[in-house]
């Protein structure tokens, strides 16, 4: 599906994603009164022992997953096609040159003839050290990122990584788009990161083979599935050190703000997000490495990446594929790391 589709198809989602919120809405205050009479009437009986019957969360759950499935079925898959489109994007910037038919692959054919599916992950290699070159001026972190890439490159797995780093990316936008915003919200509302604090612990504590399932039942299999379970897993890191950042801010800088009649957007601008830029791009690499942290559990529901060869030589027992994969994935994440750590001044 082409990228234009998917945004169509994203718009109209959101439209009817807000039609089923105030119909869901109505739903759940019309199954709450039950739902409390239920507890309150089952709670002494159980306690008395007068009842065998557990509470049915198992069930609940179920019908609640169902409930979603077929009631917002116009909004998942809305934004499944999204998603895919903006990973297909992703994918292709990675994998080919410039040419005919260059989003969808099939039939591709490029403008330059030197410049084709061969050669092009050398340029994304060359583009790549630039860039952490650029970014911290020094030789060594350049040479690693080059060595690393080249290094993928000889395995063979460069496609792999490709995938890999398409649904990292695509997670980390998600992330941060998200992340950020909540974080800034909660550090200036504590009431609010309270409330927040348990429900970022749970999706940190909870196993995440656990994500997998309501993914599975809303997107099926694929890509969507694993990015949505990656973002579950990953999201509590940038909410939590864009908020630290921002209640770190000195209280002298605040102060000074007042002073010279700033406006809270104003002291949010200038003031809090450049104290807090540290932990914010520390928040950004962390979901970066979270992220790549799930290519091979992602792989169980069927994402690409490097996670399909290390699922691959479990399976078969595989030793050499098995350690080849998981060095790729180790040196996929040094790079990252070293690409995208800031100092501390």
């Amino acid at each position: 599906m082409g990228f234009i589709q998917g945004l169509l198809d994203a718009v109209l989602a959101i439209g009817a994603a807000i039609l089923w919120c105030l119909t869901a809405l109505l739903d759940f205050v019309l199954w709450l009164g039950p739902a409390l009479w239920f507890f309150v009437t089952w709670l002494p009986a159980r306690l008395l022992g007068w009842s065998d019957e557990k509470l049915p969360v198992g069930q609940t759950a179920s019908r609640g997953f169902d409930y979603i499935r077929d009631g917002a079925d116009t909004f998942l898959d809305g934004f499944s096609d999204w998603t895919e489109a903006f990973i297909d994007l992703l994918l292709a910037l990675m994998m080919r040159p410039p040419g005919v038919n260059w989003l969808q692959g099939r039939g591709f054919e490029p403008y330059f003839g030197a410049w084709n599916e061969t050669t092009h992950p050398f340029v994304i290699v060359a583009l790549v050290t630039a860039l952490a070159y650029a970014l911290h001026r020094k030789l060594g972190i350049a040479a690693l990122v080059a060595v690393g890439f080249l290094f993928v490159l000889d395995q063979g797995y460069w496609e792999e990584t490709a995938e890999s780093l398409s649904l990292v990316l695509s997670a980390c936008v998600v992330c941060m788009a998200i992340g950020v915003p909540v974080g800034i919200a909660a550090a200036h509302r504590p009431r609010l990161y309270a409330w927040m604090r348990p429900v970022l612990d749970l999706m940190q504590t909870l196993p995440t083979f656990v994500y997998l399932i309501p993914a599975i039942v809303f997107f099926g299999i694929g890509m969507v599935p694993g990015l949505v379970a990656t973002v579950i897993f990953v999201i509590p890191a940038p909410i939590r050190l864009t908020q630290l950042g921002i209640v770190s801010t000195p209280q002298s800088l605040l102060e000074a703000a007042d002073a010279f009649g700033a406006t809270p957007r104003q002291k949010l601008w200038k003031v809090e997000l450049p104290s807090a830029l540290p932990q914010i791009m520390t928040g950004l690499n962390q979901t970066i490495m979270l992220s790549l942290s799930m290519v091979v559990i992602a792989a169980l529901v069927g994402a690409d990446g490097l996670g399909v060869p290390v699922v691959r030589a479990l399976n078969t027992v595989d030793t050499a594929k098995g350690f080849e994969s998981g060095l790729v994935i180790v040196i996929v994440a040094i790079i990252l790391d070293r690409l995208l750590r800031v100092d501390r001044k």
